[in-house]
């Protein structure tokens, strides 16, 4: 048995060693807020945070992870209180079809916990790996800056 750290939550999980995180998530424990696309580390759809970086859950073993903090896009939310950074793509017309939201928001939080104010140049090189077949980045980028705001001020990371 693998001791996985979700969200704050210890799974364990019989893991048999090949099995990518992204497999682990939405087979084995239905958190499936962590998208299937590509499956070769190309959409950025199935972006998580380890250890506050955002990874590519598709192309990590899950293995790999035994005894780190994962956090997917399930453990962004405060019960029924939304993150900021979910608030201002709602609020900035950033989510269309919604298929990339979970990859944008999770590598928007990686960034905005390392620089709340980041630079337009610095959003960009952050969402570089996403992403978005309705082509919304301007909206994205906009709900970035203003999640940033938001998380000065609250604190809330």
């Amino acid at each position: 048995m693998s001791k996985l750290i979700i969200n704050k939550r210890e799974y364990n999980v019989d893991l048999k060693g090949h099995e990518t995180l992204l497999e682990v998530l939405r087979d084995n424990l239905s958190l499936t807020g962590t998208k299937t696309a590509c499956e070769e580390s190309e959409c950025g759809t199935c972006t998580v945070i380890i250890n506050g970086k955002a990874i590519l859950s598709c192309i990590t073993l899950a293995s790999a992870v035994e005894g780190e903090e994962v956090t997917t896009i399930e453990g962004l939310a405060n019960g029924d209180e939304l993150h900021p950074i979910q608030h201002t793509f709602i609020d900035c017309g950033a989510v269309q079809c919604g298929f990339c939201i979970p990859g944008m928001i999770m590598s928007s939080k990686a960034l905005l916990d390392q620089n709340p104010e980041p630079t337009q140049e610095e959003i960009e090189y952050a969402l570089d790996g996403n992403i978005c077949r309705c082509a919304g980045y301007l909206k994205i980028f906009d709900a970035v800056k203003e999640a940033g705001k938001m998380m000065k001020h609250d604190h809330h990371r």
